[in-house]
C-alpha cells in the first residue's frame, strides 16, 4: 500500500496535515503524530494498563488453561511481542487511508470512520485480493469474539449454574448449558453492534479494559503468593470497580455536552496529570488490598481454607520430576503454599 500511495513520507505528511486541522465538533486539532507533553502521561498509563489487562481477558485465560503444556505457553508468550508489532502496523492503516485518493471523502460521506480500512483495501487492491482482505477482517473479529463467548459460557456454567443452581449436573448437561449460554452471549453482542451507536460501542470496549484490569491483583497474586487476605482482595476489587465505572461515566463524548462514557482517561488524584482510569483504579485496588490484609491479619480474621491439592503442583506429565522425584514435590507441598510454589 505505501508503494502505491507514494511512500511513507507522503503518507505521514498527509496525516500530519490532517491532524493539525480543526475538528468541527471540538474546535480543536484532531491530534498530532507525536504525543504532546500534555498527553504523555495519558499515553504511558494507557500503554501500561492495556499491557496488564491483556492477559486478564477471557480469551487469553481460556487459551492458557487449554494449553497442552507449559512449553506451549512459554512459546506463545515469547511470540506475543511480534503480535504487538503487527498491531502497530495495522494501526498505520488509518494514516494510509488518509493518503488514499477518494477514501477520506467516502468515509465522510458514509459518516462512519470504521469504513476507512475497508475502503482503503477496495481502493488499493485488485478486487480478488480485496475480497481476501475483507475475509481476514471478518475472521479477525469473529475468532476472539467466539473464544470470549465460549469462555463466558464456561465461567457461567461452572461458577454459577453448577455452584448455585444444579450442583449434581452431569457433564452432558453442563455442555448443553454452556452451548446455550454461548449462543445467548453472541446474540447479545449482535444487539450491541446493531442497536448502539458506534461511538458507544468503542467506549464500551474501553470500559471493559477498566473492569478487566481490576481482576489482576486477585488472579496474579493468587498464582504467586497467599499473602493477601481473600476479603481484602474482594473489597479492593469492588472499590476499584466503583471508582473506575464512575470516572468513566463522568467523561463526556467530545463535542457532546451532557454525554457519558466518552473516553478512558481522567485526572489522576493528587498528581495533576491525566491518566488511564483503569490504571488509577488498579493502584487504588492494590493499596486497599494491602492495607486491609494487614488489618485483617492483625485482628486474625479467618482467611478461609486452601483447597489446593498436592498434585496441583506437579509438572507436565512425562517430565522427570513427576516420575523420579515425587517425594520432592510432596515435600514442597507439605512445606506450605510458598514452599510448594
Amino acid at each position: 500500500i505505501p508503494i502505491k500511495l507514494g511512500g511513507w513520507g507522503h503518507i505521514f505528511n498527509v496525516a500530519n496535515t490532517h491532524l493539525k486541522t480543526v475538528n468541527p465538533k471540538t474546535h480543536k486539532p484532531f491530534g498530532s503524530l507525536v504525543t504532546p507533553p500534555a498527553g504523555q502521561w495519558a499515553y504511558a498509563t494507557l500503554a501500561l494498563g492495556s499491557a496488564l489487562a491483556l492477559f486478564m481477558y477471557p480469551h487469553a485465560i481460556t487459551g492458557t488453561l487449554a494449553a497442552k503444556s507449559r512449553e506451549t505457553i512459554r512459546r506463545n508468550t515469547a511470540l506475543l511481542p511480534a503480535y504487538s508489532l503487527v498491531l502497530g502496523l495495522i494501526a498505520l492503516l488509518g494514516y494510509m487511508a488518509l493518503a488514499a485518493k477518494g477514501v477520506p471523502a467516502a468515509v465522510k460521506a458514509g459518516g462512519n470512520t470504521q469504513l476507512a480500512v475497508p475502503l482503503l483495501f477496495n481502493a488499493t487492491f485488485p478486487s480478488w485480493f480485496a475480497g481476501i482482505a475483507f475475509s481476514a477482517v471478518a475472521i479477525g473479529a469473529l475468532v476472539p469474539a467466539a473464544i470470549m463467548s465460549i469462555a463466558a459460557a464456561n465461567l457461567f456454567t461452572r461458577n454459577v449454574f453448577v455452584e448455585f443452581i444444579k450442583p449434581d449436573a452431569t457433564p452432558e448437561l453442563q455442555t448443553r448449558v454452556s452451548q446455550l449460554t454461548s449462543l445467548i452471549v453472541k446474540a447479545g453482542a449482535l444487539v450491541f453492534v446493531l442497536a448502539l451507536s458506534k461511538t458507544f460501542a468503542i467506549n464500551l470496549q474501553l470500559l471493559g479494559g477498566i473492569w478487566i484490569l481490576q481482576t489482576f491483583p486477585t488472579i496474579v497474586a493468587g498464582l504467586y503468593t497467599r499473602w493477601f487476605h481473600r476479603w481484602a482482595l474482594l473489597i479492593g476489587w469492588a472499590a476499584a470497580m466503583v471508582y473506575g465505572t464512575v470516572q468513566a461515566y463522568r467523561v463526556p463524548v467530545p463535542g457532546t455536552p451532557g454525554s457519558h462514557f466518552g473516553g478512558s482517561t481522567a485526572p489522576i488524584p493528587f498528581f495533576g496529570q491525566t491518566g488511564y482510569i483503569a490504571l488509577t483504579a488498579f493502584v487504588i485496588n492494590l493499596i486497599i488490598a494491602i492495607v486491609l490484609t494487614l488489618i485483617f491479619r492483625a485482628v486474625r480474621l479467618p482467611a478461609g481454607a486452601d483447597e489446593t491439592m498436592a498434585n496441583h503442583y506437579l509438572a507436565d506429565a512425562g517430565e522427570p520430576i513427576v516420575h523420579e522425584l515425587p517425594e520432592l514435590v510432596q515435600g514442597r507441598t507439605a512445606a506450605g503454599p510458598e514452599g510448594a510454589a
